[in-house]
């Protein structure tokens, strides 16, 4: 069973000192579907990245760095315009400032054309509601996505800086109500009509991600809840996309809920743990690895 995502993956800078004076860099990749496709790969789970990047050295990166973690990019187009860049400053300790520079990127050309092909011989097809605020056509494909016969989980991931809220309110609410799963904080959720109206319209899971408090999720049937793991905070960004890579893969291997909500949860912690959106997600073999003794060296 292959899990496609669909959305934008840009190169990431993250700065080691405050950009107005300087600073050097480490270079990464970066994207809420690209992350949850990682994840799930790292899971044991086949997976497919549908998007655009530029013809460019960034655009190879982004496919080099994907493939080298077992994500298929066969259906990949490349460009017109660059691969959209991202950048990360850790302002304070726990507060990260990031800047987008992603306009007319090649992901923005993105088309129904471009992504409906890839999703033959799919299980399940991830999308978040970054990639509806990229432009028309990206949120054309969204929409085709969604009326395709394949089950689509939707996390909301609303993101201030790419437009206002009532704007993703208006685009996002009609797109969450047509998912299987839909995903995103309490805030998030509200947006988009919150839990009961979703369930009404046809959803069949809602999940609230609660950060370190953990997660539930609401069926007709029934409200669940996990609990977080109590970890050292390296870096808190890519934390939900990890949560969303563990409930799915649980989702995929038939779990029941409360035991998706654990895989989720256990996946967040490991995120939070590492510095950099994807970098620290855990493979299968390293789940158990949040019950070992603290301090213990695994010899």
């Amino acid at each position: 069973m292959t899990v496609v995502t669909v959305g934008e993956t840009m190169v990431a800078l993250r700065g080691e000192g405050l950009l107005r004076l300087g600073t050097s860099f480490r270079t990464s990749i970066a994207g809420a579907e690209s992350n949850v496709a990682i994840g799930l790969s790292r899971l044991g789970h086949r997976t497919r990245w549908v998007s655009r990047v530029g013809e460019d050295e960034a655009g190879e990166l982004v496919l080099r760095t994907l493939r080298a973690e077992g994500v298929e990019v066969s259906t990949v187009e490349r460009g017109p315009g660059p691969t959209g860049l991202i950048l990360f400053e850790q302002r304070l300790p726990d507060v990260t400032r990031v800047l987008y520079y992603r306009d007319g990127s090649a992901a923005s050309a993105l088309t129904a054309a471009d992504v409906l092909p890839a999703l033959t011989g799919a299980a399940l097809v991830h999308l978040t509601g970054i990639t509806p605020a990229l432009g028309e056509g990206p949120r054309a494909a969204a929409e085709a996505v969604l009326g395709s016969d394949v089950p689509v989980s939707f996390d909301v991931n609303y993101r201030s800086r790419l437009w206002p809220a009532e704007a993703a309110a208006e685009v996002l609410t009609p797109l969450a109500r047509r998912a299987h799963v839909v995903i995103g904080s309490a805030d998030e959720l509200a947006l988009v009509g919150g839990t009961k109206a979703l369930l009404a319209a046809g959803v069949r899971e809602v999940v609230t991600k609660q950060g370190a408090d953990g997660a539930s999720a609401s069926t007709v049937d029934g409200t669940w809840r996990a609990p977080g793991h109590r970890v050292p905070v390296v870096d808190s960004v890519g934390a939900g996309d990890a949560f969303t890579s563990g409930y799915l893969s649980g989702l995929l291997d038939g779990l029941s809920v409360p035991e998706r909500l654990a895989r989720g949860n256990a996946c967040g912690a490991f995120a939070v743990a590492t510095s950099g959106d994807w970098e620290g997600l855990p493979t299968r073999a390293e789940l158990g690895l949040l019950g070992v003794e603290e301090g213990a060296a695994l010899r």
